[in-house]
């Protein structure tokens, strides 16, 4: 039986991230080759993989990296089961890595036959299920390529990678702020105008049951009732149904006793409250039409105009779960 090294073992364990005793058992297994000893380890990790391809892995770390143009941003879920194992440094070194070489390549696929250290993306990522004992894998991939990107992550529980149509003074400043609204608000689309029209309309039937289900309850409780939109979206405010709000919102200010000429000062903010009530969904899922988290009185279309002649190209978000 061949002698095993303490030197070896420890240069397994460097390359592999198994714990000393299994880089030793796997040496004295393959009796002192050390390229049979990883493949002792790999193996480890296919059967350990095997029994929890079944697992649910809710846990681990989001994040994203940019190249040194600042033209391509990958971000990535390295996900696990357990909180306990995502906070280990040696799995938050792990994503960093995976993340430096998810750079290059343009989609999931490729990144996963991708060359780590001799071996695949999806090999490593079975190695290390032996080496944790836990179900890894890489739940997300997105890539952004754009004329200037920018990232924000969140607790190493969300990560937003957001691309710019051109280079503008203070583009890190603007990339983070939009990635950070992408990060809290979840959109999942640049503008009501990328809505398909039937999927507008099934929302919009959706919602209105659900909010109709709601008043049965609240007015049995003997509470407020929840106004019931006619509209969910800026896509359905045709110049009619504008105007036809107008047109309801002068009559009401007559029934009131409100004088025609003070009219002028009162419409304005009752259209705006209109709109605000009937495009629920803009603001829940498109980026342009949202509230700007860091000043709500402007929305953030507006705030990248301040940034002078640019837009957003893309932009993509993961998290864990």
């Amino acid at each position: 039986m061949a002698e095993i090294k303490a030197a070896d073992v420890a240069t397994l364990r460097k390359q592999t991230g198994a714990g000393m005793m299994d880089c030793k058992n796997a040496l004295v297994e393959a009796n002192g080759d050390f390229e049979a000893a990883i493949t002792v380890l790999r193996k480890k990790g296919q059967k350990v993989a095997a029994k929890r391809a079944d697992r649910e892995a809710s846990e681990g770390i989001a994040t994203a990296k940019i190249n040194t143009e600042n033209t391509v941003a990958v971000a990535i879920v390295l996900a696990c089961e357990t909180d306990f194992v995502a906070k280990n440094d040696s799995f938050k070194k792990l994503a960093s890595d995976f993340a430096d070489i998810a750079l290059n390549y343009s989609d999931k696929a490729a990144f996963l036959v991708a060359d780590f250290g001799g071996m695949t993306v999806a090999e490593k990522l079975v190695e290390q299920t032996g080496v944790i004992g836990e179900k890894i894998e890489i739940s997300a991939f997105e890539r952004v390529d754009a004329s200037y990107v920018g990232s924000y992550i969140h607790g190493g529980k969300i990560a937003a990678i957001v691309g710019l149509t051109a280079l503008v003074d203070k583009a890190d400043e603007l990339t983070k702020d939009l990635a950070m609204q992408v990060a809290s608000m979840g959109a999942t689309t640049l503008s009501y105008k990328d809505f398909d029209a039937e999927f507008v309309a099934n929302e919009t039937e959706a919602r209105i049951a659900v909010i109709e289900k709601d008043n049965i309850e609240l007015g049995r409780l003997g509470k407020t009732l929840k106004n019931v939109p006619e509209y969910i979206s800026m896509s359905q405010l045709s110049d009619d149904v504008m105007a036809g709000a107008k047109a309801a919102i002068e009559a009401q200010l007559k029934s009131e006793g409100k004088p025609e000429q003070i009219w002028d000062r009162i419409v304005p903010g009752k259209i705006e409250r209109f709109v605000a009530d009937n495009t629920t969904l803009d603001q829940e899922q498109c980026l342009l039409d949202q509230d700007f988290i860091k000043d709500e009185s402007k929305n953030v279309d507006d705030y990248i105009k301040s940034y002078g002649d640019v837009e957003v190209s893309s932009f993509k978000r993961v998290s864990l779960g």
